[in-house]
């Protein structure tokens, strides 16, 4: 197996992008990263969406944006898993230039979720969780969240302000990203006193519907420094794995084992643990999701997450930054592009291009990225070449 490297990143701007659609939010970002890249051509692409369907009435889509970007007959491959369609597609490009089948591959996802009504939308996320035992019932995925929230609190004594202090961070970091969807500064008060969606999460513990493109360009890592116009950034560590869908059917619902899982993967094929992360990119499309999320990783302990946000751990400056870009909750959260779009923060991380939201000195950085209420999780370790 080959090293790899990213030696170019593309993204457009996250929110209700009325102007634009599917196929030109997907082109638009690829064209930024072959730009930033500075290469004339490609060997394979792949294509993180979730629900394109359902969304925008639109499959096919390996062939579709294979034609829109001017690529075609290029191999072309849409990859779904839920919200870590991104992280699934990253994964794939990772792994065709891991194996030596492709030299250059671009990997980009890509949703377009406004151009339905909010109850279309809630049913097309719906499709991640068990149909037949979840959604069937009704529950949605801000209920689904709020019973992993109540057993959080009820077993680890977390609570709404912990949870709060997710999202006061994570919009802090977003009003310094021009991508970000909701670059607001917003206070505990306000998500506290915020509309209650499922208890105990208010509208602002939820991440937005949103539309988005990103896109990255992967190649040999003894290829990076004469092709990268940049600083190359190698993926030293990959992982994935599952859960069962159904949060019922988990041993612990205030755990995220297909999380911890996947990133044992990566840690151990990059010689890493915990502590040597600088900076990450986890999946917050809830608050409480990143405070599992960051137990999971090994960053704190079980129990400890919560703790961790409310004192500073996890700002910018903090022992483990975490969400530098604003995450879900703030930059916005186009499904399909979501695993993507973190794997573009972390490599302008790595490279000191971060602006006035860059952590000091980052060589190695982390993304996790998942679909449903974790069955199935992404994780990606990246290191400065």
């Amino acid at each position: 197996m080959r090293d790899v490297a990213i030696i170019g990143v593309g993204l457009t701007k996250f929110g209700e992008l009325w102007e634009q659609s599917l196929r030109d939010l997907y082109v638009e970002a690829a064209l930024k990263a072959i730009k930033n890249a500075g290469i004339d051509h490609i060997d394979s692409m792949y294509v993180g969406c979730m629900s394109s369907g359902l969304f925008v009435g639109q499959e096919h889509l390996g062939a579709l944006m294979a034609d829109y970007l001017g690529q075609a007959p290029v191999a072309a491959t849409r990859v779904e898993s839920a919200c870590a369609s991104g992280g699934a597609a990253l994964r794939m490009g990772y792994l065709d230039v891991a194996s030596g089948a492709s030299d250059i591959v671009l990997v980009g996802g890509v949703e377009k979720m406004t151009d339905v009504s909010g109850d279309a939308a809630t049913y097309a996320l719906a499709t991640a969780s068990d149909q037949e035992w979840e959604a069937f019932g009704g529950i949605t995925f801000p209920g689904l969240y709020a019973l992993m929230a109540m057993a959080h609190m009820e077993r680890y004594k977390t609570t709404s302000r912990q949870l709060a202090a997710v999202a006061v961070k994570n919009h802090a970091n977003g009003a310094k990203n021009p991508a970000a969807q909701f670059p607001a500064i917003i206070t505990v008060d306000d998500v506290l006193n915020s509309v209650m969606v499922a208890d105990p999460l208010h509208i602002l513990d939820c991440s937005p519907i949103s539309d988005g493109a990103a896109a990255v360009i992967l190649c040999p890592a003894d290829q990076a420094t004469e092709l990268c116009q940049h600083l190359p950034v190698k993926i030293v560590g990959s992982g994935m794995a599952t859960d069962t869908i159904a949060l019922h059917s988990r041993k612990d619902p205030t755990s995220l084992d297909a999380v911890t899982k996947a990133a044992a993967a990566a840690y151990r094929q990059a010689s890493k643990v915990p502590s040597d992360i600088q900076v990450c990119e986890v999946h917050d499309c809830f608050t409480i999701a990143e405070i599992m999320v960051s137990e999971a990783l090994g960053f704190f302990e079980r129990g400890k997450g919560g703790n961790a946000v409310e004192t500073g751990a996890t700002a910018i400056g903090g022992k483990i930054p975490i969400n530098t870009s604003g995450g879900l909750k703030a930059k916005g959260h186009p499904v399909g592009a979501t695993g993507v779009a973190q794997a573009v923060e972390i490599v302008e991380q790595l490279r000191g291009g971060a602006g006035a939201r860059q952590v000091a000195k980052a060589r190695i950085g982390m993304t996790q990225n998942m679909g449903g209420t974790g069955a199935s999780a992404v994780v990606h370790i990246l290191e400065a070449m």
